[in-house]
């Protein structure tokens, strides 16, 4: 039997992406932002994208050889225990503003990724 797994960053990235502009009424408020349609992956994690709410950046998205990283710059806790709740690998960040890091590193944790952006849509 052969295994479908989706693991490349860049395609992880493109489909984080295509949740944030595809559901027009939970994440309606959020956009993609300066996007790089030709970033290469790299160990430490190249930036693909902004994710804005109502002109303000509220997370980036870095591309990884087989994950993708999202960076949450506000809703720490609530995005945390989301992402967390959903089984996604979640870790703060110790910088100025603190940041939540949540890494997909399937395809199909993209899904998983959703509450997590709703909390950030709803605040």
């Amino acid at each position: 039997m052969v295994e479908d797994r989706l693991t490349h960053g860049k395609r992880i990235a493109q489909l984080v992406a295509s949740e944030v502009t595809g559901h027009e009424r939970s994440l309606s408020s959020l956009s993609v932002t300066e996007s790089d349609p030709d970033v290469d992956p790299t160990e430490d994690g190249a930036f693909a994208y902004a994710v804005e709410r109502e002109g303000e950046r509220v997370a980036e998205v870095y591309v990884h050889p087989d994950r993708a990283r999202v960076e949450f710059l506000v809703e720490q806790e609530a995005v945390a225990a989301a992402a967390e709740r959903e089984g996604l690998r979640v870790r703060p960040k110790a910088v100025r503003p603190p940041r939540t890091l949540v890494f997909v590193e399937d395809g199909a944790q993209v899904k998983w990724l959703l509450p997590a952006l709703r909390a950030v849509a709803d605040a």
